[in-house]
């Protein structure tokens, strides 16, 4: 099924489940630590996010530094 460009559909190179499964391979957790850092962010990884989704917080971080713009809206 060519469209009249030439291209492909999106229908065409659609693939079933079962053979996408055949080569892409999810990555297994080798212990669970890994597993634990997957699901649990850091003290400091909250901060960052939280400091970023405040504007003037994340403004203010690109100006002084992380550490100053956390303390002067969060501290």
């Amino acid at each position: 099924p060519k469209e009249p460009s030439g291209s492909l559909s999106a229908d065409s190179i659609k693939i079933k489940k079962e053979v996408a499964n055949a080569f892409v391979k999810r990555k297994k957790r080798a212990s669970p630590y890994e597993w634990y850092l997957e699901y649990y962010k850091s003290p400091m990884e909250q901060m960052h996010e939280r400091c970023e989704n405040y504007p003037p917080c994340d403004y203010l971080s690109d100006q002084v530094g992380f550490a100053l713009a956390y303390n002067r809206f969060f501290g």
